[in-house]
């Protein structure tokens, strides 16, 4: 069927789309990232070399470089998502009777997400700075297992404080470092994790509340129209009742732009609610996706050389709990939309 053919290669599109971020993202703790290297093997012998040394040189310059490229995609995503909703949606909704309230909602949702979305790409992640070091070393202890005192960045030539990383892509050490996101160009730190929890809420209502509509819509064309009670004459030249392939092979012919764009949202918004609660999760917990991705392959401090010369300068921490930085969901939450600021001495 070619509505069939058509919806595998967009999701086939999609998935690799997907696949190419989570591989070159940095994180390397992906269930794409063993599927990704099988591909390349066995794809590599029938590519010509050029072609691989472009696509090398192209992926690196946007990963692994700052680059507006995937801000500049996610707002035509987002523009060809509106633009489609506008033109021809909401002028069915209309004529259903949707209440103007209703079909507002996708705009207000707009208007805040791309208010956090500029808070994420231009509000320092946390910079870890000669002149905030020694304030922002005071903020979180070390805790011997992750983070080991007296420990420099080869690159920023600063001892690091507990919890911060330093960024290959940003070149700089960020404190409470979470992750680097291509989508907003920017680290996500412990001073603009809150705007990337919001963003991300905001785009998932964006994505479902527009699929709600969407789908409402396509539920009366399908009920006015009468698919339901439809029959068609199938290959054998037997007389079929209408299923639900055949009725969303009707509606792809009759909507093929509208049931494209309710793919891609349904799509988006489960990838993002997933995503969403997964750093929900570790909001709650005080924890980020860094030392999450750490503690997963953590050898036992009693076994780790640096540890175990640590100890040796003061007693060791708990580490009974499993999240040695939990305070308490409330004071876990705050941390996160009221984080602590570093304090700098006023010179005497």
């Amino acid at each position: 069927m070619d509505f069939l053919t058509l919806f595998a290669i967009y999701v086939a599109v999609v998935l690799a789309c997907i696949a190419l971020v989570c591989k070159y993202s940095g994180q390397q703790q992906t269930p794409f990232h063993k599927l990704f290297d099988s591909v390349t093997k066995v794809v590599s012998p029938l590519t010509p070399k050029w072609l691989q040394r472009f696509s090398q040189r192209t992926l690196h310059r946007l990963f692994h470089q700052r680059s507006n490229m995937f801000i500049y995609v996610h707002i035509l995503l987002e523009g060809a998502v509106y633009a489609e909703f506008t033109y021809e949606v909401f002028g069915f909704c209309r004529d259903m009777d949707t209440t103007l309230i209703s079909l507002s909602v996708p705009y207000i949702l707009l208007v805040v997400k791309t208010f956090f979305f500029y808070l994420c790409i231009k509000r320092d992640p946390g910079t870890v700075t000669k002149k905030k070091v020694a304030s922002q070393m005071r903020i979180y202890s070390y805790d011997r297992r992750l983070f080991h005192p007296g420990v420099s960045c080869p690159t920023c030539q600063l001892v690091k404080p507990a919890r911060s990383k330093h960024c290959r892509v940003c070149n700089r050490c960020v404190q409470r470092f979470d992750h680097h996101c291509v989508w907003v160009n920017n680290c996500i730190g412990a001073q603009n994790t809150r705007y990337f929890l919001l963003y991300l809420f905001s785009v998932c209502a964006m994505a479902g509340d527009i699929a709600l509509l969407t789908g409402d819509m396509l539920l009366h064309a399908v009920l006015r129209s009468g698919l339901l009670r439809a029959s068609y004459i199938d290959e054998y030249g037997q007389q079929q009742q209408a299923g639900p392939v055949f009725i969303v092979q009707q509606l792809f012919m009759t909507f093929p732009r509208i049931v494209f764009m309710l793919g891609f949202l349904i799509f988006v918004f489960f990838l993002l609610a997933g995503y969403s609660l997964f750093h929900s999760f570790l909001a709650v917990v005080n924890q980020t996706s860094n030392e999450w991705y750490k503690s997963r392959g953590y050898v036992c401090q009693h076994c780790h050389p640096t540890a175990a010369a640590d100890n040796l300068r003061g007693p060791a921490p708990d580490h009974s709990k499993r999240y040695y930085y939990s305070r308490g969901l409330l004071r876990n939450l705050g941390e996160i939309f009221f984080p602590p600021r570093p304090v700098q001495k006023k010179d005497s």
